[in-house]
């Protein structure tokens, strides 16, 4: 039993030893100036994309949260990320092998708890960090506030204000000064379990993210968004916007954003209604 034990602690510690080399980050202790840089580097290298959600839905028929194993191959053989389940989650589980004191948190969107975040406490200091959402937090965002703290990219602003009375924290997101989306961080810890109907609907046929496609990939101070058939890349305080005209123009953009084999994403876009209009936020997985 206990060769059995080790051999399962081996297995994970090489999954997660994998994982750092595919971020190009080393093994270090827990530090304010450590978590910065994994942070970053995980937004630079692992994009939130939906390409790879309808990818393995309509290959193997994958229904409910990937491995962690096949998160990560995902990474490695075709430039891969996630929507927010599987990068918050799988950020968790490295950051909690990598001894940081981080606990998992829903987020409310128009329902409770459909979207997931992670809180890290380093001394005093608590963090906001997220991984899986559409924006680029390329920093742990401080949590005890005293007044709003705002990150803009482009036509793009982010505000997270000071917590309410239930220690909760509100997300608002506005582009071009008109509020878009946004969430509510529930301070409560979850496991994964928690968020399984949630994850389940997400499968739903009518589900947001297998009708319609959404990636963003950030290279250094710019990024690169692509909803449907709209393209719009920032940097600094601009943003330009351009029509992709079609399906192959889509799948040439994605590949040159991301880096995701054309031949790949042909496949999980079969059947994806990307000339209609989707409003962003009406369902989980942001």
């Amino acid at each position: 039993m206990k060769s059995i034990i080790t051999k399962l602690s081996n297995n994970k510690q090489k999954k997660f030893e994998r994982y750092l080399r595919l971020l190009g980050i080393s093994k270090r202790k827990p530090s304010i100036n450590y978590l910065r840089k994994i942070v970053r580097a995980h937004m630079m290298r692992i994009p939130f994309e939906n390409i790879s959600k309808l990818f393995y839905w309509k290959t193997i028929s994958q229904n409910k949260l990937l491995s962690l194993r096949m998160f990560l191959d995902g990474i490695e053989k075709y430039n891969f990320g996630g929507t927010c389940y599987v990068n918050n989650y799988y950020f968790n589980q490295l950051l909690n092998y990598l001894g940081f004191k981080v606990k998992l948190c829903g987020a409310d969107m128009d329902n409770p708890n459909v979207h997931i975040v992670n809180i890290v406490t380093i001394g005093k200091k608590e963090f906001l960090i997220d991984v899986g959402y559409i924006a680029p937090f390329f920093e742990p965002i401080p949590g005890n506030l005293a007044k709003d703290y705002t990150v803009s990219l482009g036509a793009d602003k982010f505000v997270l204000k000071p917590k309410d009375k239930r220690n909760r924290s509100r997300l608002i997101m506005y582009r071009n000064g008109k509020q878009v989306h946004g969430y509510l961080v529930n301070p409560e810890l979850k496991k994964i379990k928690d968020f399984s109907e949630v994850i389940r609907s997400s499968f739903r046929k009518d589900a947001l993210f297998l009708n319609s496609v959404l990636v963003v990939r950030y290279v250094s101070d710019i990024s690169m968004v692509i909803h449907n058939l709209s393209y719009v890349e920032s940097k600094g305080k601009t943003s330009k916007k351009s029509k992709l005209k079609s399906l192959k123009d889509l799948i040439f953009r994605i590949e040159k954003s991301t880096g995701i084999p054309s031949e790949i994403s042909s496949i999980a876009l079969r059947g994806v209604p990307i000339f209609s209009k989707v409003r962003l936020g009406t369902q989980a997985e942001m």
